[in-house]
């Protein structure tokens, strides 16, 4: 196959699997009813939702798509592996292809993996360019996000937890993700637990590819303090939720600060940022 013929296949697939990972064009027309937690039409509608989740049923709302709002993953998709968009997976892909054209050398992790989209991207991309060494790590406690600890003001009043519902994917649902795109294999690998846990101790020695969607303060500076000073000099820091939620932004802009970052964040969308170590 001649070379710019095989760039095209390769467009057109990589293309198509970001499609299908978004649902871009081709999602339910219908959302999950989801009350706002805290709310009294939240505390009213959780007894119904467990009844009728026990007969196999849900109340959904209709829910036209909409293009714009799913380019730049800001709305909640229904069915979609990933809810980051398509302009943050372009992202991903354009570091991962700088990464191995450079051969800067480390593995992939994403922390906060949801139902696993993003880093079935990340697998994808390594298939398609023939990669056969690196890992790509799914970070995750499956089971949502915690309850504030206390131990962060950033985080006071933060109710993430309270969506654990929507939030919580099982790691069994997530590797059938993996194997539905036919991305389950040795290169993939699974931390189950709070990151504050798993990720220090983690069997990981260099990376080349940092990507942090954990929203809150606690769940970014964790993830930083035990994965950073594993990013190798070429590799990138990619933030989901810099721009998007001032707690995450903070434990960003605090760990910077206090260790001397000094390379410029670039901004991706309204939400995800992202910058090369450089030093």
């Amino acid at each position: 196959m001649a070379t710019s013929a095989r760039a095209d296949v390769n467009t057109l697939y990589l293309d198509l699997i970001k499609r299908c990972l978004t649902r871009y064009r081709f999602d339910s027309p219908y959302r999950p009813l989801a009350p706002r937690p805290g709310t009294l039409k939240a505390s009213l509608y959780k007894p119904v939702r467990r009844l009728l989740a026990s007969f196999g049923l849900e109340l959904v709302r209709q829910a036209p798509f909409n293009p714009a709002a799913r380019e730049q993953g800001l709305d909640w998709p229904a069915a979609a592996e990933t809810m980051v968009g398509l302009r943050r997976l372009d992202n991903v892909q354009r570091c991962v292809k700088d990464v191995l054209q450079r051969r800067v050398p480390g593995d992939f992790i994403e922390t906060g993996v949801w139902r696993g989209g993003t880093v079935i991207f990340m697998r994808a991309l390594l298939k398609l360019h023939g990669d056969t060494d690196r890992v790509v790590w799914a970070a995750d406690s499956f089971q949502g996000l915690p309850k504030p600890s206390g131990a962060y003001p950033a985080d006071a009043g933060d109710r993430h937890w309270e969506y654990s519902t929507d939030l919580a994917v099982s790691v069994e649902q997530v590797k059938a993700n993996f194997a539905r795109y036919d991305m389950l294999d040795d290169q993939v690998r699974f931390l189950v637990g709070w990151f504050s846990e798993t990720l220090p101790a983690a069997p990981i020695e260099r990376l080349a590819l940092l990507r942090l969607d954990g929203d809150m303060y606690e769940s970014t500076i964790d993830a930083l303090r035990a994965l950073y000073p594993k990013l190798s000099v070429g590799g990138y820091a990619i933030i989901d939720d810099y721009g998007a939620l001032p707690n995450c932004r903070r434990a960003v802009d605090d760990y910077r600060r206090q260790h001397d970052i000094s390379e410029p964040i670039q901004a991706i969308d309204g939400s995800g940022v992202y910058w090369q170590r450089e030093r």
